[in-house]
């Protein structure tokens, strides 16, 4: 949370520095100079039972100082990602997010084939959407002090099936059950989305966890950048499956295939 502070809004001098001061805050006002960094520690003393602070200020060019600060950080990050402990569970989450998907496929089939509108996904995004925030909620509730490794293994033995459960919609068979469209794709996103927030917060936890002291900000951004080109990946790669199964707009025939490979 951030404290409102008064600020000077008049132009400092060039290569100033303006502090003003509150209670144990201070905002620096400094001029839009590039290159120039700050450093700011604050120390407290008391004497005879009245606080006083002194506020230290270091203020360099980006002549070099900058250039081995980020090789520093560079460093340490190479040296976290070289431990065992972090680089198998960030390899792990590639992995696990880079599995191939027939989502593009499958909306072609929803379109073309079922004759599914934009307001009706419009609807099955909003449901969609509330049940994820149900999965966060349930996660919380329940299974925050589970182990990781358990919840897992247990949301990937159940959202196996539960994903080639789209076959019967695929072959129709659902309209032979007495299953309209429309609600087998509600249900069926409802469950899979609750599911999927079910394996996807505790790989936010594990990333977290793997994060060793003093680069902790920089790693669970690179494992971050990690996961989400893993997602990249995963499109491509259920791309290339697709045209080589000659999935189409309008050629539906090898979908049920892709499901399962994707699955």
């Amino acid at each position: 949370e951030m404290k409102s502070a008064n600020i000077n809004t008049t132009p400092p001098p060039p290569s100033s520095i303006e502090f003003q001061p509150e209670t144990s805050n201070f905002i620096p006002a400094m001029s839009a100079k590039a290159g120039i960094t700050s450093t700011t520690s604050t120390t407290s003393s008391t004497t005879n039972g009245s606080n006083s602070e002194s506020t230290a200020i270091e203020v360099t060019d980006g002549d070099g100082s900058g250039t081995n600060g980020v090789s520093q950080q560079v460093e340490a990050l190479w040296g976290a990602i070289k431990q065992p402990n972090v680089w198998k569970p960030a390899l792990f989450l590639f992995l696990w997010q880079s599995t191939p998907t027939s989502e593009g496929a499958f909306l072609y089939f929803m379109t073309n084939d079922l004759g599914m509108g934009p307001e009706f996904l419009g609807r099955v995004r909003l449901v969609t959407a509330a049940a994820t925030l149900t999965g966060v909620w349930g996660y919380q509730k329940f299974l925050r002090t589970v182990p990781i490794k358990k919840i897992l293994f247990w949301t990937t033995i159940a959202s196996a099936p539960l994903g080639l459960i789209q076959l019967l919609l695929i072959s129709h068979a659902n309209r032979e059950l007495g299953i309209p469209d429309g609600a087998f794709v509600f249900g069926d996103d409802v469950v899979l989305a609750i599911l999927g927030e079910f394996a996807f917060l505790p790989t936010l936890v594990l990333a977290a966890k793997i994060c060793p002291p003093g680069v902790e900000a920089v790693l669970f951004a690179t494992l971050m950048s990690i996961f989400n080109g893993a997602s990249t990946v995963g499109t491509e790669v259920g791309a290339l499956l697709t045209k080589s199964l000659g999935v189409t707009e309008s050629n539906f025939d090898n979908l049920g295939l892709l499901n399962i490979i994707c699955n």
